[in-house]
């Protein structure tokens, strides 16, 4: 599975519990390995409020902090970490996790300038791939997973969702070959008619 460098996985504000489901979304991968996993996870980022950026901060002594982010002291796995991201967009404080590989000094800069100008969008959209990711961040484990033998080898350890397929009952689908109307009726009503925003 390829993922893109630095990419939106989640729509809104994520409350507490969501945060922690976000933290591990991978956690059901197959032959998981956390030392061959990190670019499943770096560059991923979501939106946390102020109450859930000050709960983290105060749980274990920062690693390193700066005016507008601090890295988590426990590593997720070698050198990939959570960043929390206190920035002002638009003139307003928002709050952000992302997941940072350290060995890359410029890492969590880039990440802050994505979120900035991401979020600076003057009106509210996603691109499919923002839409796929917040498929997979809000579908439960049980109606989630990955490929298996079952599968063509070209698509085996691909993501999949149970879709409902109508008279022919529940399907598992590649999650990147959803169409535009089956990813339509996964999203939540609210997130349904965005405009489609082009890929950076």
């Amino acid at each position: 599975m390829t993922l893109s460098p630095i990419r939106k996985i989640f729509q809104g504000v994520a409350d507490r519990r969501q945060m922690f489901r976000l933290f591990d979304r991978h956690e059901q991968r197959p032959n998981a390995h956390p030392a061959d996993d990190q670019h499943l996870y770096v560059g991923e980022w979501f939106e946390i409020s102020p109450e859930n950026y000050q709960y983290m901060f105060d749980i274990l002594p920062p690693l390193w902090m700066e005016w507008d982010m601090f890295a988590l002291s426990r590593p997720l796995t070698g050198a990939l970490t959570s960043i929390f991201f206190n920035l002002k967009v638009s003139d307003r404080p928002r709050y952000f996790h992302g997941y940072c590989d350290l060995s890359d000094r410029g890492s969590p800069e880039r990440m802050k300038q994505s979120i900035i100008v991401r979020e600076s969008r003057p009106v509210c959209t996603m691109t499919r791939d923002e839409r796929l990711e917040h498929i997979w961040s809000i579908t439960h484990d049980d109606y989630r997973g990955y490929a298996g033998e079952r599968w063509p080898i070209a698509d085996r350890g691909k993501r999949t969702v149970l879709f409902y397929g109508g008279r022919h009952g529940s399907l598992l689908k590649l999650l990147d070959r959803l169409t535009d109307d089956e990813i339509a009726a996964k999203l939540p009503v609210h997130l349904r008619y965005l405009p489609e925003a082009i890929a950076a």
